[in-house]
């Protein structure tokens, strides 16, 4: 697992399910994996890395050993995409406090905005490759 892409997601979270949905679709070398923050998987890794699930209100990547957070995770993630999405790195050369500042209001009010199901995400047959556990 150590030099897979895995992406741990809130699969009660509306907008992270459609990003998840998001990133399947363009992700045509299926380098990605992903656990949901709900998951054991999902705890399993943050525990393995020392992260405390209720401390977290971001889309995490666990890349090569590595964890991204907030926007850093989803620049990985657009870097790991097919063109056009890859050129969202760009974003990097705005300083990270800003990046975060924003990623964060945005992770605040995402319920709001998008809502928030009732039931974990659970993949469809065809996708249950692609998620751990």
């Amino acid at each position: 697992m150590e030099n897979e892409l895995i992406i741990v997601f809130d699969s009660v979270c509306n907008f992270c399910n459609s990003t998840v949905q998001f990133i399947i679709k363009r992700d045509t070398q299926s380098r990605f994996k992903f656990a949901a923050l709900q998951s054991k998987a999902g705890y399993e890794l943050f525990q393995k890395h020392d992260l405390k699930v209720g401390e977290l209100d971001t889309i995490v990547l666990f890349k090569k050993g590595i964890v991204y957070l907030r926007s850093d995770a989803a620049l990985q993630i657009a870097k790991e995409l097919d063109m056009p999405w890859k050129i969202l790195v760009i974003f990097k050369i705005i300083p990270k406090f800003i990046r975060d500042f924003l990623y964060d209001v945005f992770a605040k009010y995402r319920y709001q905005w998008f809502g928030k199901r009732d039931k974990c995400f659970i993949p469809t047959q065809e996708l249950r490759q692609k998620f751990l556990e």
